[in-house]
């Protein structure tokens, strides 16, 4: 899944089109792109995971290392660091669906998988280092 596909809300019948947070996501992760591939390289290179997840949420978040704070940078959006490893060992990539997951996995070098968390729910996107 691509971020443009989460940007652009159906418009529910009658009602006026409200703009996506999301927009402001990829903003932030734009800002953020060569911090977010320094990390992701880090990771890979001390063996830590060969999958890198970023965690990208507006509220309190429990999962991975804080790495950008949206309130320290004067930014929408907080990022954490987190591993394949760590959303199976905390049940979010069942062990069955581990295969599938790294079918969807996009080359790490390349893109930055982000689990992005918003009130209605959560979902990866791929998002390609600029």
């Amino acid at each position: 899944m691509d971020i443009k596909d989460l940007l652009n809300p159906e418009e529910s019948s009658g009602e006026a089109k409200k703009e996506s947070p999301l927009k402001s996501l990829e903003g932030d992760l734009k800002f953020y792109n060569e911090s977010l591939k320094e990390v992701a390289v880090e990771i890979m290179a001390e063996g830590i995971s060969s999958y890198p997840i970023f965690v990208a949420h507006q509220h309190e978040v429990k999962l991975g290392e804080v790495i950008l704070d949206k309130n320290d940078l004067n930014t929408e959006w907080s990022i954490h660091a987190s591993t394949l490893e760590e959303f199976m060992e905390k049940g979010l990539i069942l062990p069955e669906k581990q295969e599938k997951f790294l079918k969807q996995y996009k080359d790490a070098y390349h893109f930055m998988c982000v689990f992005v968390i918003v009130p209605e729910g959560a979902n990866f996107v791929f998002f390609p280092y600029q």
